[in-house]
């Protein structure tokens, strides 16, 4: 599910004071990292990801990836940390319709 402007600007906002709950470091993606990342999307929906150690145009790649593997949205990504939103089966956050 793509979210719309309104829908990224308030997932922002909530993804703001969370901490990385994922750390990729000098192994990069592996799958024991993208099973991590699906299983803690399925409980918390909205979740940050800390990518290390690498240079900015393969860091976006890495997130790009990350995105397309675990079926989720890149809400914003600032240096290092990314923020990554999938809604859950059973939703908690509600997302603004427009």
């Amino acid at each position: 599910m793509a979210v719309n402007k309104v829908q990224q600007r308030y997932l922002k906002g909530l993804a703001h004071p969370l901490k990385p709950v994922v750390m990729i470091g000098n192994k990069g993606l592996t799958e024991t990292v993208l099973a991590e990342i699906d299983k803690t999307l399925e409980q918390h929906e909205l979740i940050k990801v800390r990518v290390s150690g690498l240079e900015k145009a393969e860091r976006n790649a890495m997130i790009d990836e990350i995105a397309l593997k675990s079926s989720a949205n890149v809400i914003m990504s600032i240096g290092h940390i990314a923020a990554f939103y999938r809604a859950a089966k059973e939703p908690v956050i509600q997302l603004p319709k427009k």
